[in-house]
Order: structure tokens, then sequence, then C-alpha cells
């Protein structure tokens, strides 16, 4: 199975013992997930006091941090809007400024949530900047937009995120976004992830589909069971063995 481990998302330091905040807590994340059999890692660089952030120095940090660990594992980073406090232009100039960055700095890819104001400018922005487009598709209405955009042939991969799902309805509602992006005729390649009590239902599930999945500290902070986990790898390794066993 081709999956993403999900380093640190939005969480609050302290939300779990081994949450990778520094450009060499991410590093060292990514040896250990990628040892484990990670495909690629999704960060969410942070300032120094710990918060999210776009600005093209701690992205650039991050970034090359993690190419130093492991050289040649795909390396993709958030634009969530709220990592601005849902200042739209503020997102944008930062994205921008990623254009400076030299090329071992800059994110292979980013993700660009669909639903958030100003997506098409976001994904442009992105693109000009020499970086991959991930678009974040959490709904059918989200598929919708995405088709209207223009941008569905240029994405590098689409993310059917489903969000604030229960365990029980998370799947039937990716069942409805994924039908609805085949209705559409939207062919780019789909990743299918959950979080919280979602997450692991949704990685089964896109195993059964052969989708490429997610999991990491991001998603959730418990194992299929309900168990505590270590951190990201032991995360990786308990996706992984599920998806051996089909």
């Amino acid at each position: 199975m081709w999956l993403k481990a999900s380093l640190n998302g939005g969480r609050a330091p302290g939300e779990h013992p081994a949450l990778p905040l520094t450009p060499q807590d991410l590093a060292d994340d990514a040896r250990a997930v990628a040892a484990q059999g990670a495909s690629a890692v999704h960060a969410h660089p942070r300032d120094a006091g710990g918060l999210e952030t776009l600005d093209a120095p701690a992205v650039g940090a991050a970034v090359s941090a993690i190419r130093r660990a492991v050289p040649g594992l795909p390396v993709g980073v958030s634009t969530g809007l709220w990592i601005t406090g849902g200042d739209v232009e503020a997102r944008l100039r930062a994205v921008r400024a990623w254009a400076s960055l030299p090329d071992e700095e800059r994110p292979d890819f980013a993700s660009c949530n669909v639903s958030e104001p100003g997506f098409h400018d976001l994904a442009v922005a992105v693109l000009g900047s020499g970086v991959g487009v991930e678009a974040g598709v959490w709904s059918r209405d989200d598929a919708e937009e995405l088709a209207a955009s223009g941008l569905a042939g240029r994405v590098m991969r689409v993310l059917v995120e489903i969000m604030d799902a229960s365990a029980e309805d998370a799947v039937p509602e990716a069942a409805r976004v994924l039908d609805g992006l085949d209705a559409l005729g939207l062919t780019a390649p789909r990743l299918l992830h959950g979080e919280g009590t979602a997450a692991w239902p949704l990685l089964e599930e896109a195993v059964r589909r052969g989708l490429p999945g997610r999991m990491g500290l991001e998603d959730v902070l418990h194992g299929p069971s309900g168990e505590p986990v270590s951190g990201n790898a032991e995360l990786v390794r308990l996706a992984l063995a599920r998806s051996a066993q089909g």
C-alpha cells in the first residue's frame, strides 16, 4: 500500500508525548516512518513558539531537514487557512514566497482544501512556486467545485478527506464522494483518509479499494483497537500490517 505518514497536523504541543514539532523532530520521525515503509510524509511546519506557519523560512527548514534525513522521500505540507487565522491574502503571500526557496527546501506538494475561500488563487500560487497541488475534497460539493475550477487536470492528487464523520458514517460518505468524482469525470489519482474514530475504518476502506492511504499523529492518537501508540512509526507499522492482511 502507498501510505503517506501525517506527522503532526495542527495538534498542540503535549497532545501526544511523541508529537514532532521542530525540524529535527520531523526529520527523525520521517526517518522512522520511512523505515516502516511509509511512501511519503505530510508535515505542518512550526515557528519558534510551536505554532503552525506557512512562512518560507520555517517551511524550508522543515523540508530540508526531512530531505537530509531521508533523501528521496516525498515531502508535503499544509496550506490550511486556519494557519493564517483565516486571512486569505496573508496565505497567498506566504505561499508565493516559497518560489524563492532553493530546491532542497521546497516541498514536493502541498494540500489545498477546495472548500476554503481562495482555493483557485492558492492552487495557482502553489503551482507557480514549483510545488505540486493535492486538492483536498471533503464532500460532493467540493468535487463539483474542483471540476468547475478548471484546475482538476493540474492537480497531482485528490485527497478524499472525510472530516467530522463517525466510524459508522465515514465509509458510506467516502463512497458518495468517490462516486461524485467518477460522475464528474475527475481522473486524478486519489488518496482516501479520515481523522479520529474514522481514521482506521477509512484506512481499511482504502485498502479494500486499492487506494493510497494516510496515517499518523495528525489523524489519530491510537491504534485500530483503541490502544495507545508510541508515535508515528508505530501507526505506520500498524497501518501497513493491516493493509497486508487485505
